[in-house]
């Protein structure tokens, strides 16, 4: 466990997000993966089941079908769309915070959907008037739960030198639709993600005070990170770069798996706190699929109102990496501003398979 907490620790003042053009779900089905599959009826009902309404898209299929683009031409493009939706996440975030970006000490660009050197972290700087100075922090293919390792090392960076630090998390998977196949799995992984950047300013605790927060709702604190790994299925969910760009397995039983540490993981990042999931106030929690959601409330014994803002991201947006827990996050502060110690925890599960978490408290 990272505890970054306390009078000096980090604290985020700042967030904000940006999203590429809207496709309906139905539609983009019916426009271009209904045939796609062996079975139309298992795409479909994948499609069905995946609890979105819409996704954001920087390339519609329904006008370029980019699943013969080789790697290189997806990374070009990866490139020209994620630049200007980075930037504005960022930007957006600074100015809730009320904080110029020379001041900024480091920035964390999060991504694994696509790679360049210089890096999107180099170009943000750049473009948006960063200090020479200016540490950059690239956390790259880790998936969707990286925007929680991503916290917890920008949290580091602003207790240990007092400077203000960004995250970044920017997902683009609508770069990466594959070859029509006889996979049925793919059929699920097509349905579920969607494309975003989210930003996050941290502060000194100091500092913070004379800021606005989230989204211009206030502030929270961070207290803590932890992290749980279950390494014997390492191989349930993957995500692999071939000559057509990157390919996700995902396992059926992923759902099971992140039930069965959940636990574990929320004992050791609330217990030193002497809390309970019980006095846990909101919860912002990674939508990997409806599936995932309804295990977490099964589990915590949460009601439906506390997954509320995780299934309406999940409706509006897809699954977008690790974008998605700060998209919950957002929309948690816009739906009401957190008040003076209430208890906030993030979830979000990737690879690993892992399960991060991550405690706030409201200032």
């Amino acid at each position: 466990m990272v505890a970054v907490g306390g009078s000096g620790g980090a604290v985020v003042t700042g967030g904000a997000s940006a999203l590429p053009p809207a496709i309906d779900q139905e539609e983009l089905f019916e426009a271009f993966f209904s045939g796609r599959f062996t079975s139309a009826r298992l795409a479909r009902a994948a499609f069905s089941a995946a609890g979105i309404r819409r996704r954001h898209a920087v390339v519609d299929p329904r006008v370029e079908d980019c699943s013969s683009w080789t790697t290189a031409r997806r990374m070009d493009r990866f490139v020209e769309e994620a630049l200007p939706l980075a930037k504005a996440a960022v930007a957006d975030a600074l100015a809730a915070a009320r904080l110029e970006a020379g001041n900024v000490g480091l920035l964390a660009v999060v991504s694994c959907t696509g790679y360049a050197t210089p890096g999107i972290d180099v170009l943000v700087a750049r473009d948006l008037g960063l200090s020479p100075r200016a540490r950059r922090l690239l956390i790259g293919h880790v998936g969707c739960h990286a925007a929680l390792p991503g916290l917890a090392a920008v949290g580091d960076f602003v207790a240990l030198h007092g400077e203000p630090a960004v995250l970044c998390c920017l997902e683009l998977p609508s770069l990466h639709v594959q070859p029509a196949d006889d996979d049925p799995g793919q059929a699920l992984v097509h349905a579920l993600f969607g494309d975003a950047a989210a930003a996050l300013v941290l502060e000194p605790g100091p500092a913070a005070a004379r800021r606005k927060g989230v989204g211009g709702t206030g502030s929270l604190e961070l207290l803590a990170t932890a992290a749980r790994s279950d390494l014997a299925e390492a191989d349930q969910m993957t995500w692999t770069v071939t000559d057509r760009g990157f390919r996700m397995h995902l396992a059926r039983h992923v759902p099971q798996a992140v039930g069965k540490a959940l636990a574990p993981l929320l004992d050791e990042l609330l217990a030193p706190y002497g809390l309970r999931p019980s006095d846990i106030d909101r919860w912002a929690v990674h939508p990997g699929g409806p599936r995932v959601l309804d295990t977490v409330a099964d589990r915590l014994g949460l009601g439906e109102e506390a997954l509320a803002c995780s299934r309406s991201v999940l409706a509006e947006h897809g699954n977008c990496s690790s974008a998605t827990v700060l998209l919950v996050l957002e929309a948690l502060c816009a739906k009401e501003p957190p008040r003076r110690g209430e208890h906030v925890v993030l979830l979000a599960f990737g690879p690993g398979i892992s399960l991060y978490g991550a405690l706030l408290r409201g200032r």
